[in-house]
């Protein structure tokens, strides 16, 4: 009796208020204290003989650097892998690498880098101290970031004006004017991400999203009882990526059945507002955050035929790719930067109303249909978003945008950058 007991009371409490204030108090001075003892630099050097320095300036990126031999990849956010990546690809190339966090407003360089890349404000603050030969590269993560707050600002007046309730913002970032100090950029975003930039003139390389997961295709996955059932899966920012507009649509078709994977406790306000369809809608599952390469998360996705993923502004939708990965339809906004092709579906807008026209399209699809679609986002992902295509690119596009700057340094002593526009 108090063995079936215990984890019910367990359970209660974790969802409480008090024990969800006091969990993240903890997480905030744990993270306190550990930052007060990392170093604010980490050099890596090549296995060769140094032919120049690098400076990388990425987010989170310092509790990659400092795993132990042995220790996995942190796969909490893909960041940790992509800056560990891009540090390897300029150590393979002969380079030597200095990593910073990209909001370490206080470094000052004292070497002369040959080539700066960075995701946020130092290729501002910086560039004005490198030498004019150094190879400055914005490295794309997000929309630009007026429009990224301006979307977001729209998504939280869209939902106060349909749910009466004034939530926070969870995704502002402070603008910055790094691609106008950079020569060109990389992005793993679309033609959409790469729009915002298009006003800078600069070159923009494109590059493939890296899935953390590579699933086995669901061979013997039911698609006629499945047919109904969709998965919200996405990080932080849950206005932001749209949770708000998908509990809205399929609160309103209760023959629809919607699973919502996400790290719904650290935004209380959201919790609260949407309390009802989070947890008392018979149509409506709320698991919370999963681990993607857990047995639970395939499980989930296998429960289920499509995606519903309704970003108002990315960088590149990484959800969303790891989710074709295990062979859902995607039902993706504009502004998710995803392609879809012929096997998913692009929404018209982000309203409710078109939400549920388009669940209702995918779900009215003949079964056999339903599993060509998803093996067509399947093989698509595994061809195009894997970390090992990303390796392969990044290495193409260094080598490119390096012999550029040395063909315009050879010909022009003091360069402006380069003309061939790649948008």
């Amino acid at each position: 009796m108090l063995g079936r007991l215990l984890p019910r009371v367990k359970g209660r409490l974790e969802k409480s208020r008090p024990y969800i204030l006091v969990r993240d108090v903890k997480w905030a001075i744990q993270q306190s204290l550990e930052r007060q003892h990392e170093p604010t630099v980490v050099s890596l050097t090549p296995d060769r003989p140094i032919q120049g320095n690098v400076l990388l300036s990425y987010k989170q990126a310092f509790e990659g650097f400092l795993l132990r031999p042995g220790q996995p990849t942190l796969n909490t956010h893909t960041n940790y892998w992509y800056s560990m990546q891009m540090a390897k690809t300029f150590l393979d190339l002969g380079y030597g690498v200095d990593v910073i966090d990209c909001y370490n407003d206080s470094f000052l360089p004292e070497k002369d880098y040959s080539v700066i890349v960075d995701v946020r404000g130092n290729l501002e603050r910086l560039a004005p101290l490198l030498h004019k030969e150094c190879v400055k590269i914005m490295h794309i993560d997000a929309a630009h970031l007026l429009f990224h707050n301006a979307a977001e600002s729209r998504r939280l007046l869209e939902l106060q004006q349909r749910k009466g309730v004034t939530l926070r913002p969870r995704r502002f970032e402070e603008p910055n004017l790094s691609i106008e100090h950079a020569d060109c950029a990389t992005t793993t975003g679309n033609t959409f991400t790469m729009s915002t930039f298009k006003y800078a003139n600069k070159p923009i390389y494109r590059l493939p999203i890296a899935a953390a997961v590579s699933c086995p295709w669901p061979e013997g996955k039911d698609w006629e009882a499945c047919r109904k059932h969709f998965l919200w899966f996405s990080s932080g920012g849950l206005v932001h990526k749209g949770l708000d507009l998908a509990l809205d649509a399929f609160a309103e078709m209760p023959e629809y059945h919607l699973t919502v994977c996400g790290p719904i406790d650290r935004e209380n306000d959201f919790r609260q507002a949407y309390y009802k369809e989070l947890y008392q809608m018979p149509n409506i599952e709320t698991v919370g955050w999963v681990d993607v390469n857990s047995r639970k998360f395939t499980d989930i996705a296998n429960t289920c035929c499509g995606l519903i993923y309704t970003s108002c502004s990315e960088g590149g939708g990484a959800c969303a790719v790891t989710c074709l990965h295990t062979g859902l339809i995607p039902v993706v906004s504009y502004e998710s930067s995803v392609d879809v092709h012929d096997f998913g579906i692009m929404l018209r807008s982000c309203s409710i109303e078109d939400i549920r026209a388009s669940v209702q399209t995918v779900a009215g699809l003949p079964s056999q249909e339903l599993k060509r679609m998803a093996r067509r986002a399947w093989e698509f992902a595994r061809a195009n978003h894997t970390r090992e295509r990303f390796a392969e690119r990044y290495r193409e596009v260094i080598v490119e945008i390096l012999t550029a700057a040395n063909k315009t340094a050879a010909c022009h002593p003091e360069p402006s950058g380069f003309a061939q526009d790649r948008l």
